[in-house]
């Protein structure tokens, strides 16, 4: 049996979010089905009654997509109460390359990756830099709260 992965993201603000995460992961907002101007529009032509779709819901997209058809839809689904705890699940950006690669050029990279998603909202919670450790990360929150790390 054939699967697809989709994850999907409680929030508050989906178009944020998605903006956010388009601009994290390099992907791009997901456009609404052929034929459609707005997933607003699409929703209504498959039945979707006015009354389940917040004010605004489809307007901007709320689902993003990686450009090279690889990696996961992701959807950023609004729910009406925030976020209470600590994310049991979280994504791993990694962007140093890897082992293999020096440990300087790692945390440059990573550095680099932090100051663009800072610029776009994000929070840095902690730098994980271990005196002894060849590891060099960065604990990070989204503009929601959600945790996430650049490696």
């Amino acid at each position: 049996m054939e699967m697809e992965l989709q994850l999907v993201i409680d929030c508050a603000d989906p178009q944020g979010l998605a903006a956010f995460w388009a601009e994290a992961l390099g992907y791009v907002p997901e456009p609404p089905p052929g034929g459609h101007a707005t997933w607003r529009e699409y929703w209504a032509a498959m039945g979707v009654p006015e009354e389940e779709l917040p004010p605004g819901a489809g307007e901007r997209p709320e689902s993003v997509v990686d450009p090279a058809g690889q990696g996961p839809r992701i959807w950023f689904q609004q729910v009406p109460e925030p976020k209470a705890a600590k994310n049991r699940l979280h994504l791993d950006l990694k962007v140093g390359g890897g082992r293999d690669v020096p440990r300087a050029v790692r945390a440059r990279r990573v550095t680099a990756k932090v100051e663009r998603l800072t610029a776009a909202g994000a929070t840095v919670l902690r730098v994980l830099d271990e005196p002894g450790m060849d590891h060099y990360a960065v604990v990070l929150q989204d503009p929601e709260g959600n945790e996430f790390c650049v490696v």
